[in-house]
């Protein structure tokens, strides 16, 4: 506003500096002054007008865009719960993922009880030579705590799915795997084995449902005894793979590549 004034007083001084002597009637001054307003108040919009054909990026967003962009990985990690890394003689990993169950109750035909829960294990072969792997489970339960620092011992049905999980499917419900019902009830009480190369540099995801059967104490029993969680998954012992439920494990299957090492194991979560 100052600046207006300011300018709109220089042209009137001017215009009268012309000749001090004379002056116009009040008719012509008041359409003088009519005609500096106006000029004056059409050089902002002027100058409006002509910024917004031009392009302005605010220094810190286009910083942040481009470090956001350099800095972002290609693939979302998976939410895993234990990850363990092997590596051989030359420094090449072979890695495991573990997931986090999703568990929910079943009942089969016959009206029976099971605390179902559905995990996903992800082996990565960054090494130069096919890993072949192979895992099998009885079809008679096995004994496992009843949860994550529990001394009550329940029993369980360990079955493998033949589907192959990929990193897509990790948000969907049962992550992603369909047709449970009649899976459960062709598999259970069966031995369930895996069979799987996986070429080097490749990577290959599979399914492990556990069913808890009900204790002849009620689901009561399981929860009281232990911090009612239950966490799974496979690890590396030489050549031979184990499975851990609950703190206990035993072993499951075998694979082909020799003399690694254990470089890395990480847990998350509880």
């Amino acid at each position: 506003m100052k600046n207006k004034r300011t300018v709109l007083n220089s042209l009137l001084l001017h215009r009268l500096r012309r000749n001090p002597d004379v002056f116009y009637p009040p008719e012509i001054e008041k359409i003088m002054k009519y005609l500096l307003i106006c000029i004056l108040f059409s050089m902002p919009v002027f100058h409006a007008s002509c910024g917004q054909n031009q392009t302005n990026v605010p220094k810190g967003n286009s910083r942040s865009e481009t470090k956001d962009t350099i800095t972002s990985p290609g693939r979302k990690e998976p939410n895993f719960h234990t990850r363990y890394e092997y590596t051989d003689g030359i420094g090449k990993s072979l890695i495991i993922q573990n997931s986090f169950p999703k568990a929910e109750l079943y009942t089969d035909p016959n009206g029976k009880e099971y605390g179902r829960a559905i995990f996903w294990t992800r082996i990565i072969n960054e090494t130069d030579n096919p890993l072949e792997l192979m895992i099998d489970f009885s079809g008679d339960p096995y004994e496992f705590p009843g949860s994550v620092g529990s001394s009550f011992v329940s029993s369980y049905n360990i079955l493998l799915r033949p589907d192959t999980m990929t990193l897509d499917k990790e948000p969907l419900h049962n992550y992603g795997m369909t047709d449970l019902k009649s899976f459960l009830e062709n598999s259970m009480h069966k031995p369930s084995s895996l069979k799987r190369t996986i070429n080097p540099k490749g990577s290959s995801g599979f399914y492990v449902v556990r069913l808890l059967i009900q204790p002849e104490s009620g689901w009561q029993r399981v929860k009281d005894d232990g911090n009612g969680t239950t966490r799974a998954g496979f690890s590396l012992k030489g050549q031979n793979l184990f499975y851990t439920l609950n703190g206990k494990e035993v072993s499951c299957g075998s694979i082909n590549l020799k003399n690694l090492t254990l470089k890395d194991q990480r847990t998350t979560g509880i």
